[in-house]
């Protein structure tokens, strides 16, 4: 992931994302760099758009954080029912 970071910062600072800068962003950030992984970077940003990938990128989070509420709630309306079913349970025993 730092390697995208990297990419990310460079092309916010209005450089150009090459294996030179990219290694530098990583090596300046405390990173071993792998020259492998810098290549296959460079190579697969070569004709990415990368204002357009990270605008639908942020579109397209937003519904996505949404998500996880609905879970939560469905979440609660089963620990009711597990706690209902639990007294109701404790009531037999003792009723």
């Amino acid at each position: 992931m730092e390697y995208v970071y990297a990419a990310l910062l460079i092309h916010k600072a209005g450089g150009k994302i090459d294996e030179a800068n990219v290694k530098k962003v990583l090596e300046a950030a405390g990173f071993k760099s792998d020259e492998a992984r810098i290549k296959a970077l460079v190579s697969a940003l070569a004709n990415v758009n990368i204002d357009e990938a990270v605008q639908k990128s942020t579109s397209v989070a937003a519904p996505v954080a949404e998500a996880p509420k609905a879970e939560k709630k469905e979440e609660k309306k089963e620990e009711k029912v597990s706690e209902e079913q639990a007294a109701a349970g404790l009531s037999a025993l003792f009723g």
